[in-house]
């Protein structure tokens, strides 16, 4: 009797034993399913002690070690265990699994695709295949896939969010390769799943702003706008639109009111998000003090963060500080190597301090880290435009009031040889006549001419050329000459410096003559950060008939609007002649115009721009009556292809030129410019293979 009661307390005992490791072990799956994993580790690590060769429980440690930030150690012990165990299923995609929280996706690519194979109806498996393809970048594989896990499990949650982010990188992939049809359409198609996806709207209207649809992006942020914190999202989102919409005033405005918004939000990136975009408004204004206030306290207020030093470069930008910019895109860059904003800013700022090679290098730099990227492609193809050896046809036809009709070719070959070296070659042709004097004459002009930048921003040009003149049954040759010094002496400052041999062509009876004009000149331009600009052009002249000229014009000018560009201004004009040859070209002792002008520039498009410029005022020559001048010049310049652009104009002036007062001129030309090669000489030398 004492026998079989003492076995029968023994085996209630063991009973509770297994029934309370059984409680232990619910209580570790507990602990992984609401992703405490070192609270897992910890538990299933003490199980082990007390059952050391339960296979759940090693599995379990082995993830939740895995999970909790020891990837490489989880794939150990599931390799041990598949030693163990051979061809266990649990622990193969668990150890497959392992490669994946370690980053190593090409190593779980044919693990899954063999465990697929054997198992093709297990969902775990072939979820897991696609979230390795997607990691990969493979995604019209991983979307193959991941449509196979649903199909297995049509209401799984998981697959589905799966799907969800392989349509997000699919579409960024196609919106990188500028295929953005695909792209919104792949994002569209998260909504079928998941309706008014957070992620998808964002990056939605992201690929809105990118195709300058700016009416659609603010739709999509106003889609949204769910909630107090997503509608400072949006509303941040919408300043941006507006000022790709060339609307900074509204951008301004829209930015005020989610910055008094994100102070009543408990949000700290938020919050930052906010006062950047806002400061970012302010620059797009040209608020530029206010701007560098609000720069100077977040500086304090947020210490050496990434967007702060963004928003100095960018300031610098607006204001040609650009040794300011490269500075904090530098510190940029020292915190994190692959920041877009560094890489691409500081090709940027290195561009516009002239320096052209570190500019493309910075740019290739950001393309080895962001494949594809559209903006640093174009960035390229700016440089590339501005190097590649081209030839430009610009040819005129020119009438008066004094009877004379001229046509004129002008053929220029620009072949730079390095970023500092550049050389041109010309060819001119004229031809004028007079209707009344039945005069005619043509002149030949072949020009050759280098451009060599000493360092940057400083720039010495010399041309040399031939001018052949042909009158009735004469002709004569001249040496023609023009070298100039240009530089930037200070910020927003520009020098030229220069001599200019020129023969006088304007109409066959000074052709006949053959003056000689010797230039010497100056010409200086002020910029300011509050719109305001001077313009000033000083020449004395000496020719060879012993007269000489001396001329100032200055213009005082002021950018109204960037978009489109609308500046207005006045202008001054006073020119001297030693000695007075009315009967032969126009020379008073003393000749004085005061004008207003204006000048506009609009995009209609990309590839379509217009010019239209207009002046008015009063001239005065000598001691006579003031008269009215005008003058204007309209303009339209496409770009038909990458290699060929066109430009129509025509002109016409009544102000006093070489011939006389009350001298009226009409001009109407073309100009067609070819870069007749795909890139420039150099371009091949500097650019890495690797892209």
């Amino acid at each position: 009797m004492f026998k079989n009661n003492f076995i029968l307390l023994m085996i209630i005992f063991f009973g509770q034993l297994i029934f309370a490791q059984e409680m232990d072990i619910n209580k570790g799956f507990q602990l992984l399913e609401k992703g405490d994993f070192e609270e897992a580790e910890t538990f299933f690590n003490n199980y082990l002690k007390t059952d050391p060769d339960n296979k759940t429980a090693k599995l379990c440690y082995g993830r939740a070690v895995g999970l909790s930030g020891e990837p490489a150690k989880a794939n150990a012990m599931f390799n041990a265990l598949l030693k163990e165990y051979p061809g266990d299923f649990e622990i193969q995609i668990n150890y497959n699994e392992s490669f994946l929280w370690d980053k190593k996706y090409e190593e779980a690519k044919p693990l899954y695709k063999e465990l697929v194979a054997q198992y093709p109806e297990n969902f775990g498996a072939v979820l897991g295949y696609a979230n390795t393809l997607s990691n990969l970048k493979e995604y019209p594989q991983a979307l193959e896939i991941v449509n196979n896990a649903i199909a297995l499990q049509p209401t799984n949650e998981s697959a589905k969010v799966s799907r969800k982010y392989i349509k997000l990188g699919y579409a960024n992939a196609f919106v990188n390769q500028q295929n953005y049809e695909q792209g919104l359409q792949y994002l569209n198609e998260i909504f079928e799943d998941f309706p008014e996806d957070k992620d998808a709207l964002l990056n939605l209207a992201n690929v809105y702003l990118i195709i300058k649809s700016t009416e659609k992006a603010k739709e999509t942020y106003k889609r949204y706008a769910t909630n107090q914190k997503d509608s400072i999202t949006a509303l941040n989102g919408i300043a941006l639109a507006e000022h790709i919409g060339e609307n900074d005033k509204e951008a301004l405005r829209v930015a005020e009111l989610a910055k008094e918004k994100v102070q009543v939000v408990n949000d700290a990136k938020l919050t930052e998000q906010t006062l950047d975009r806002y400061v970012q408004a302010l620059i797009w204004n040209n608020k530029y003090a206010q701007a560098k206030t609000e720069i100077k306290q977040l500086d304090i207020d947020y210490p050496n963060r990434d967007w702060v030093a963004a928003l100095k470069a960018t300031l610098g930008m607006y204001t040609a500080n650009f040794k300011l910019s490269l500075a904090n895109y530098d510190e940029i860059l020292g915190r994190d190597s692959t920041s877009f904003d560094g890489n691409l800013g500081k090709a940027n700022a290195l561009f516009a301090s002239d320096r052209i090679i570190p500019a493309y290098l910075g740019a290739f730099q950001t393309l080895r880290i962001f494949k594809d990227q559209k903006d640093a492609l174009s960035f390229i193809d700016k440089l590339n435009v501005q190097f590649t050896p081209s030839v430009e046809e610009h040819v005129a036809y020119t009438f008066d009031n004094g009877n004379n009709v001229a046509f004129s070719s002008n053929t220029n070959f620009n072949i730079p040889i390095t970023t500092k070296l550049q050389t041109t070659f010309s060819y001119q042709f004229r031809t004028t006549e007079n209707s009344v004097t039945l005069n005619k004459a043509s002149s030949h002009v072949l020009i050759g001419g280098i451009t060599y930048k000493i360092y940057p921003k400083t720039n010495l040009k010399a041309v040399f050329g031939i001018n052949n003149s042909r009158f009735t049954d004469q002709s004569y040759t001249q040496p023609i000459l023009d070298l100039k010094l240009q530089m930037v002496p200070f910020r927003l400052q520009n020098l030229d410096l220069g001599y200019q041999r020129e023969v006088q062509s304007f109409n066959a009876e000074l052709i006949e003559r053959e003056i000689v004009m010797n230039h010497y000149g100056l010409n200086y331009n002020l910029g300011t950060n509050f719109k305001l600009g001077w313009y000033t052009q000083l020449m004395h002249t000496q020719q060879t008939d012993d007269n000489v000229r001396n001329l100032l014009f200055t213009s005082l000018y002021y950018n109204v609007f960037k978009k489109p560009e609308f500046k207005v201004g006045v202008n001054y004009q006073y020119i001297t002649f030693q000695d007075q040859v009315p009967t032969i070209y126009f020379s008073p002792s003393k000749y004085q115009a005061l004008e207003i002008f204006g000048d506009l520039r609009v995009d209609f498009s990309e590839k379509t721009k217009f010019m239209l410029s207009a002046a008015s005022g009063l001239q005065k020559v000598e001691e006579d009556e003031r008269t009215v001048i005008f003058r204007a010049e309209t303009g339209v310049q496409h770009q038909f292809s990458k290699r060929w652009s066109g430009n129509v104009y025509a002109k016409y002036s009544n102000i006093a030129s070489a011939t006389a007062a009350g001298f009226e001129f009409t001009e109407m030309g073309l100009k067609v410019k070819w870069l007749f090669l795909k890139e420039p000489f150099f371009y091949k030398k500097i650019k890495p293979n690797d892209l």
